[in-house]
């Protein structure tokens, strides 16, 4: 049997954490291994615990979620956790910036018990978590903002120089994940294997510097390969 997935959670709530405990606790295949109140304290507790998956609130007092995200990120023996952004609305003006940061995903506090726990499943298995109404945020984000994110990673001429690294097939799979198409249904418009699919995301992630599928979605319209269009 695989060890459970040891999860952090950090938020400012005492009553929220609690609960996020007991629900997460429930499970044979998870346990909560630490509980921060703000985003210093999250980033110690990563590396002490050893933590496998970060719920993340964006907003907090002192070091708020987003710069502890982007201090995990940025730490080589932290390589390995996954953040999940926990946000009031899963339209939040911070989605980008988090994703950027290096957040695998982001979830509204809202959501039911059991999208929860599988967000948590998901970004242990290092998938990224984007819903396809969070998709659809995060694109219409991009059109508030003229089709650029704000933060200190590249450049769009440089994810856009970075593209030429690409293949044609990897291409045509990267503007599919940008549609916050999964594998499989990208594996059934291109006619291919989801093996194969996977094996080309795993392909764009490296060649482009993305930590995550979240972060190519986000790569992707940075770079102008798919530019975000008005309903």
């Amino acid at each position: 049997m695989a060890p459970p997935i040891k999860v952090l959670l950090v938020d400012d709530q005492t009553l929220l954490r609690s609960a996020f405990r007991v629900l997460v606790d429930s499970e044979a295949d998870m346990e909560v291994v630490g509980e921060a109140a703000d985003g210093a304290q999250a980033v110690e507790l990563a590396r002490s615990t050893g933590a496998d998956v970060v719920l993340m609130d964006i907003r907090m007092p002192g070091t708020d979620g987003l710069t502890a995200t982007r201090m995990i990120s940025a730490d080589p023996e932290l390589s390995g956790v996954r953040v999940v952004m926990l946000t009031t609305f899963e339209v939040d003006e911070y989605v980008v910036q988090s994703l950027r940061a290096g957040a695998s995903g982001f979830l509204g506090k809202g959501a039911e018990p059991e999208e929860l726990l599988n967000a948590i499943r998901i970004a242990a298995g290092g998938e990224a978590l984007l819903s396809p109404a969070a998709t659809k945020g995060l694109i219409a984000t991009f059109l508030a903002q003229g089709g650029s994110s704000q933060g200190d990673g590249p450049s769009a001429a440089e994810y856009s120089e970075r593209l030429t690294a690409l293949t044609g097939r990897e291409r045509e799979v990267l503007v599919q994940v940008a549609g916050g198409h999964s594998n499989d249904e990208i594996a059934e418009r291109l006619v291919v294997s989801p093996l194969t699919v996977k094996t080309h995301v795993n392909r764009a992630m490296a060649k482009l510097g993305a930590r995550d599928r979240a972060q190519l979605v986000v790569i992707a319209y940075e770079s102008g390969l798919v530019r975000p269009r008005a309903e």
